[in-house]
């Protein structure tokens, strides 16, 4: 079992900046992938980043460049770096751990889930 909680939701004026962070607790947090995913009003939930144990990365192309995803094993926490924010970037953003350590981008993949934290971007 893994328990998810994310927090750094807000709001932002376009161009800013937010840090989203994701507590895991109750599994080997070193052995899981951790992926961040977000979805807006109407919309079916997206892939934005993944992170492997390894530390290799893959980034949706819609936030490639300007979001970066990073995580620290001693704190079991993993981290989403959101820069040049756009209004299409409001959503609430949710972190996922996928127990088999694979990249994948597939929502349904994922085995645990946050509650979510909601990030708005006014323009």
């Amino acid at each position: 079992q893994v328990q998810l909680v994310e927090s750094g939701g807000g709001l932002v004026q376009a161009g800013g900046s937010l840090r989203l962070s994701c507590a895991a607790s109750g599994r080997t947090f070193s052995n899981v992938a951790m992926g961040w995913f977000r979805q807006a009003p109407g919309r079916e939930r997206e892939f934005v980043a993944v992170i492997k144990r390894s530390g290799f990365t893959r980034y949706a192309d819609s936030v490639k460049g300007r979001f970066t995803i990073s995580r620290d094993n001693a704190k079991n926490t993993v981290y989403l770096q959101m820069n040049s924010l756009k209004s299409e970037d409001t959503a609430v953003y949710y972190c996922a751990a996928e127990l088999s350590v694979v990249v994948t981008t597939t929502p349904s993949d994922y085995d645990y889930w946050g509650q979510g934290t909601q990030v708005t971007v006014s323009s």
